[in-house]
């Protein structure tokens, strides 16, 4: 069955690599929150197929990168990104209901990726509160299963994983609470800076030549602060993109060497891997049946 579904992830890879990447599952819901400062937070909802509507199941809350959510070139523009829509897809093929805050759009913001950090007016704030915006309405919906709950984000969203979890920073009550959470390539340093503690189980997915946010500080917070974590071969941020190719970013100005710019694109071999941990750690913390 592991194999089954490698094979399965990989060639949904190939699939979205030939640009036939819609998905199989219609059209997302948009929702808008209530948020903090007034601010109302879009979201959108993904539902498995064939499904009444208010039947329970788990949830995954998924955070995107410093890019945002959605594709700006190409046949997917103003769609899910080729990543995001990809693995939304594995999810909902999995009896998963996948939710996405857009933390950019409704700060006026499409990315921040050549922002410095210290000029940046999205910060990991506005992210914290984002999630526990999303996980105070998900704890309203009938559809969800305030048991299993998970977090799952990417670069800046998965710096959005750890700030949301941190148990040193003051975290809103709420009846429902991330069962686990799962970052790729997070920025770590801040949280190592600030003897970050987990309030729920987190594992961090690492590539090993990744110099933008670099896998040595996560290293040393998951064995500081008791998390799991994988560390991928020859893989550079962002290794999981089903699309593209590695390529050097100039203009980033954050990163392992300030000014020189960064790498990132798919591995063809560790992506999918990756990919397929995530479904089996979810399966392992979830015993549910899969869809067909």
């Amino acid at each position: 069955m592991h194999l089954l579904q490698h094979l399965r992830s990989c060639r949904l890879w190939l699939f979205l690599s030939l640009g036939l990447g819609a998905s199989a599952y219609g059209q997302p819901v948009s929702e808008l929150l209530p948020s903090a400062n007034g601010l109302a937070l879009k979201v959108w909802v993904f539902h498995p197929p064939q499904q009444p509507s208010d039947t329970q199941r788990p949830v995954v809350v998924a955070l995107h990168g410093c890019g945002g959510m959605y594709a700006t070139v190409g046949s997917r523009k103003g769609q899910l990104s080729a990543r995001h829509q990809g693995m939304t897809d594995l999810l909902l093929a999995r009896g998963y209901s996948v939710v996405w805050p857009d933390s950019l759009t409704p700060r006026q913001e499409t990315s921040l990726c050549e922002q410095r950090m210290a000029s940046r007016q999205v910060r990991q704030s506005h992210r914290r509160s984002d999630v526990h915006t999303t996980l105070a309405w998900l704890a309203q919906q009938a559809w969800t299963d305030q048991q299993r709950v998970a977090l799952l984000g990417w670069s800046h969203g998965g710096s959005a994983v750890l700030a949301s979890s941190d148990s040193t920073q003051k975290l809103p009550p709420s009846s429902v609470t991330p069962d686990i959470a799962l970052a790729f390539y997070p920025g770590c340093a801040d949280a190592l800076r600030r003897a970050y503690q987990p309030t729920w189980p987190v594992h961090m997915l690492l590539g090993a030549l990744d110099d933008w946010t670099p896998a040595e500080p996560c290293v040393a917070l998951a064995e500081k602060a008791g998390m799991s974590f994988k560390l991928y071969p020859d893989s550079h941020h962002g290794f999981d993109n089903p699309v593209g190719q590695v390529q050097h970013l100039p203009r980033v100005p954050n990163g392992q060497h300030p000014g020189m710019g960064v790498h990132a694109g798919r591995n063809p071999v560790t992506g999918p891997q990756a990919w397929q941990d995530v479904l089996d750690l979810l399966k392992t913390r979830w015993p549910v049946p899969i869809a067909h």
